[in-house]
């Protein structure tokens, strides 16, 4: 049977996050993104999830549970992420409400930026970094440049 190299309903780069209780994670995307669960496996043991996939918006994302015995750590494991995953919405304010509501802990408050979003960042209870956003304003290169020289001074 062919298979397609990239499976429907998949883009070129999919997240797969790793934590500690994917069962209470994948409630936690659900609430507070709107996640459609779209595949859950058990692990060995019956009661961990070896692999799961979520949709958000039109993008999936796949998630496990941490193995030790298989070296694999959520950042709640390893003491942080220097990974932030980026969550463009049609209502950001909405958006970024409902994941503190779920239990998102905020990290950078929704602001208007230089370069045209409405934007603020979040960190999940199973540590992963979120931006959320949503674009404003169509700003040319130099309009972003100029404002980033007014937010931050001269550069560049």
């Amino acid at each position: 049977m062919h298979a397609r190299p990239v499976p429907d309903g998949f883009h070129s780069v999919t997240p797969h996050l790793v934590v500690r209780d994917a069962h209470a994670a994948l409630e936690f995307y659900k609430l507070a993104f709107g996640a459609e669960e779209l595949v859950r496996h058990p692990g060995p043991d019956g009661s961990s999830i070896m692999h799961a996939e979520l949709r958000i918006g039109d993008s999936n994302v796949m998630l496990s549970d941490e193995y030790a015995e298989l070296d694999v750590w959520s950042p709640l494991s390893v003491g942080g992420t220097p990974v932030t995953l980026h969550l463009y919405v049609s209502d950001v304010d909405e958006a970024f409400e409902r994941a503190v509501s779920a239990g998102a802990r905020v990290t950078m408050p929704l602001a208007d930026t230089f370069w045209g979003d409405r934007y603020g960042q979040i960190c999940d209870p199973f540590g992963h970094q979120w931006s959320l956003a949503t674009r404003k304003l169509n700003l040319t290169p130099e309009e972003i440049v100029q404002g980033a020289r007014e937010a931050f001074g001269a550069i560049g």
